[in-house]
């Protein structure tokens, strides 16, 4: 199969990146497959790029380069089909309207995959209709503002399938959209196995990864482990990564005489070399749309302790055998848990060989076969050569058209109404 994959931006740094990155590269082991970035702005890809998988742009934003995009006119003028209640609409524009349907049109693939939810929506509206249109999601539906949900709601009935990275929000899909004819599939990341010999449980390091923002609480985690260094001042915390909470992170830390104990150890790329230096790893978000770091850590022979929050955890781990889950936003449940696991060399030990084992799931193979076994049904299922009647179309564009009208007879009534203060 030809198989194709539009992404915001190739270039930059992401999990979505990453794990595309890792199902293009195993698919195209067997299939043609390419890459189609909507950005680019810089001269290589900052994580390494998928070999024998090909990868191209749509809009040059390398400022000294020959073919710079950002002064033309339309590149400052916002986005139409792109949804505007899309957390990126700031970046796409009339431009990118232009180039992403030029490409769609053009583009002559067995199946074509939108990585965002902005990037399903243009392949709802703009793919050909003898390929087979796939929406992955990367977060969660109950993530979305409400202003994108309801226009998910009527776009995406035009695509093939569907893909979560959980079967909880597969359920929310299913539940929440209503989409008779859609394939709605949870389809979890998939995680190399690691390099490097896994932990062997006999450090004294408990490990974090993840960005610094508010969601990830990382300050819950900071204060379960004064609990844990009050219990064993033998053992200590590496957090890595950068963000917003960096600052408030290290004056907690140092509020709570913590400085010797918990290190912020910035970003650590790659981090695979880090997760068999700890013998157990933490993470006490209020919500992970998957959980790339627990995998990553259980497929080094590291056993997690995660918050129960949703909804990628309780997918991923199984409470007591390779790691715990604890209640959301409770510090004694956090440290009580890491104080078992420190206080019992051979449950830690056998939590993490349970880790490594159960872990192989998430292999690269294994995930790819299911995306390849999908995309394959359908293609031989005709459902690519379906067409939409004008009438079906008109009805899946006649909310957006209300929309439409509303907007510019609000702006009409402003604009009078301004005029009649200025008078």
């Amino acid at each position: 199969m030809h198989i194709s994959f539009l992404l915001h931006n190739a270039y930059a740094v992401g999990g979505t990146i990453r794990t595309t990155f890792n199902l293009a590269q195993t698919l195209a082991e067997h299939h043609d497959v390419e890459i189609t970035s909507v950005f680019r702005h810089s001269d290589e890809p900052s994580m390494s790029p998928p070999p024998g998988v090909r990868i191209s742009h749509l809009v040059d934003l390398r400022k000294q380069h020959a073919g710079y995009d950002g002064d033309l006119p339309d590149h400052s003028r916002p986005a139409r089909i792109f949804p505007a209640g899309e957390s990126r609409h700031h970046q796409y524009s009339r431009l990118t309207d232009q180039r992403i349907g030029a490409h769609l049109r053009d583009l002559k693939a067995d199946v074509v995959v939108g990585t965002r939810p902005g990037l399903n929506v243009h392949i709802a509206r703009q793919a050909r209709p003898d390929t087979v249109r796939i929406g992955q999601e990367h977060l969660t539906l109950d993530s979305h503002r409400f202003r994108l949900r309801r226009e998910l709601r009527y776009r995406y009935a035009l695509l093939d399938a569907i893909t979560t990275v959980t079967e909880a929000d597969a359920r929310a899909y299913r539940s929440g959209l209503k989409l008779p004819g859609v394939r709605i599939e949870a389809m979890a990341n998939s995680i190399p196995a690691a390099k490097l010999p896994p932990a062997d449980g006999s450090s004294k390091w408990v490990v974090a990864a993840g960005r610094l923002a508010p969601g990830k609480r990382y300050d819950l985690l900071v204060r379960a482990f004064a609990q844990v260094v009050a219990a064993r001042p033998d053992w200590k915390l590496r957090i890595y990564g950068g963000g917003e909470s960096a600052p408030a992170l290290r004056a907690l830390i140092n509020e709570l005489r913590l400085h010797n104990h918990v290190l912020l150890m910035g970003i650590a790329d790659p981090l695979e070399a880090e997760w068999p230096k700890g013998s157990i790893a933490a993470v006490t978000s209020d919500l992970e749309a998957f959980g790339m770091t627990i995998v990553e850590a259980m497929r080094c022979g590291v056993p997690v302790v995660s918050t129960d929050c949703p909804h990628g955890p309780r997918e991923i781990i199984s409470d007591g055998v390779d790691g715990r889950l604890v209640p959301m936003g409770d510090a004694d449940a956090v440290a009580r848990a890491l104080l078992d696991l420190i206080n019992d060399d051979g449950l830690r030990g056998r939590m993490g060989r349970a880790a490594l084992a159960n872990s192989a799931r998430f292999d690269p193979g294994a995930i790819a076969d299911k995306h390849a076994a999908l995309y394959a049904d359908l293609v031989s299922r005709g459902t690519n050569s379906r067409t939409h009647s004008p009438l079906r179309d008109t009805l899946h564009r006649a909310p957006q058209l209300l929309i439409d009208e509303a907007s510019t007879l609000r702006r009409k009534v402003l604009s009078t109404l301004r005029k009649g203060r200025t008078a």
